[in-house]
Parts: C-alpha cells; sequence; structure tokens
C-alpha cells in the first residue's frame, strides 16, 4: 500500500520574532521545549524537528516516545498541517485530526454548545443531527451544565475531555491524540479506551503521544522515539519503548 504520510528529511524552525536577551531566550527553549535555538542572519529560530525522514501505511498504529519537549508534539502540528516543513518534503494523502492544546480547535471565548456547533459545521456542512451530537457529546464528555458556559471556565481535564468526545465521535481516516486522553477521571479513562476500541475496530491510522507505556502497548504496534527534535529510533513497539528507557537511562 501507498503510504498516506511521507516525510523526506524534514526540518521545521519556529521563528522567534524578538530578538532580544538571547542567551536568556537559549535557556528558556532548552529547559522547556528541548529544541536549539539559533540565529540566522541575526533572527533567532527554535529548530522543533531537525531531518526527520520516515512513511506511514494506511491503518498504522504509532506511538511517538520522548521526553518533554523532545518533538512529540511538533511532529503532531506538522502532520496536521498547523505548521509547515522548512525544509525538505512532507506529502499526506489523508487528513490528520490533532487533539492538542485547545486553542488550536476552538476559541475560549465560546461556549462549549458553540465550539461542538463549529466542530460540526465544519466537519458535516449542515447542522442536520447537531442535536444528537450534542447530546453524545455532552454525555461522553461528563460536562453537563458546563457545556453552555465558555471555554475559558474550563479546567484543563474538562478542556481534553470535551476535544476528545469532538474528534472521536465519528469516523477519522487519522487521528492524532497529544497526551489528553490520559487527562480525567479513572471513568472517563475507561470510557475513552472503549471509543479508541471502536475506532481502530474501522482500521483508522493512529497516532499517540503519551508517557503511559500501558496505554501506548494497548494501542500500538510502532514507536517512534524522538530526543532534541531528531528522530532516533523507529520501530516495533517493544523496542522502542526498550530503546527509549536504555537512552533516558
Amino acid at each position: 500500500m501507498d503510504p498516506i504520510i511521507e516525510l523526506k528529511n524534514v526540518t521545521l524552525e519556529i521563528p522567534l520574532f524578538s530578538s532580544s536577551d538571547f542567551n536568556l531566550k537559549k535557556k528558556i527553549i532548552k529547559s522547556v521545549t528541548g529544541g536549539s535555538l539559533k540565529k540566522d542572519n541575526k533572527k533567532p529560530f527554535v529548530k522543533a524537528l531537525d531531518s526527520i525522514t520516515l512513511s506511514v501505511r494506511p491503518g498504522e498504529k504509532i506511538a511517538l516516545i520522548g521526553h518533554n519537549g523532545s518533538g512529540k508534539t511538533s511532529f503532531i502540528r506538522l502532520i496536521s498541517g498547523i505548521y509547515h516543513p522548512t525544509r525538505g518534503s512532507l506529502k499526506t494523502s489523508v487528513e490528520v485530526y490533532p487533539m492538542i492544546q485547545r486553542s488550536f480547535i476552538v476559541e475560549e471565548e465560546l461556549t462549549g454548545v458553540e465550539s461542538a456547533k463549529a466542530h460540526y459545521l465544519m466537519m458535516n456542512n449542515t447542522l442536520k443531527g447537531f442535536q444528537n451530537f450534542l447530546e453524545d457529546i455532552t454525555e461522553f464528555s461528563g460536562l453537563g451544565d458546563f457545556i453552555f458556559l465558555p471555554l475559558k471556565t474550563y479546567s484543563e481535564g474538562m478542556s481534553s475531555r470535551l476535544m476528545f468526545a469532538l474528534l472521536t465521535y465519528q469516523y477519522h481516516e487519522c487521528l492524532a491524540l497529544d497526551e489528553g486522553l490520559g487527562t480525567g477521571d479513572k471513568q472517563f479513562y475507561e470510557k475513552a479506551q472503549k471509543r479508541l476500541n471502536s475506532f481502530l475496530n474501522k482500521s483508522g491510522s493512529l497516532f499517540i503521544a503519551s508517557h503511559s507505556k500501558e496505554l501506548l502497548r494497548k494501542f500500538c504496534l510502532r514507536g517512534l522515539v524522538f530526543s532534541s527534535g531528531k528522530l532516533i529510533f523507529d520501530g516495533e513497539i517493544e523496542e522502542a519503548l526498550a530503546f527509549y528507557e536504555e537512552y533516558i537511562y
């Protein structure tokens, strides 16, 4: 089968728009993102991903493994079209739906209902069937009456539950989850796993970035290990987890 996602020597550089306090920024970027901060024609930038080459086949379930700031989220934002490569070639034949920070999906001033309506319209180009969708989202996320309040009043867990409910209501050919599945109480975590099982039975492609080995083993067969923006291992999930354990220690 032809790849649905193909990267060839892809580098992602994110510019910083103020060049003041370069040395201080270098320390902050290094500690927070793990990326490297450099200057080009006196303009500082972060090298978030460095020379990534890989291909993804239809239906693959892939774990993204690495410490905080290793490049996992940047990779998700790249393949989902939020970022574009600075250099190299990126080809995708599917739309990747990312579950990442809520600011990339919804506006904080909107209520949960308004956010659900915007998402439904974007996916279906009509509001026909929206009421059933809203009822499912409200019940599954456990938000109750909070669904009528602005997102800025939500906790991080509430926002993650809403995002997961929105993105997994209907089938997507490719879904990317960034840590958020583990957010929330045990009851929601169990519901989320059942929803993911249903998704996997439809043979969709999946990316999961998580520190939970149990979660990655349950849903993934392949593992990508990132470090400082570089892909340092690509292989079977158990081998990837073992490599990461050896690498970090």
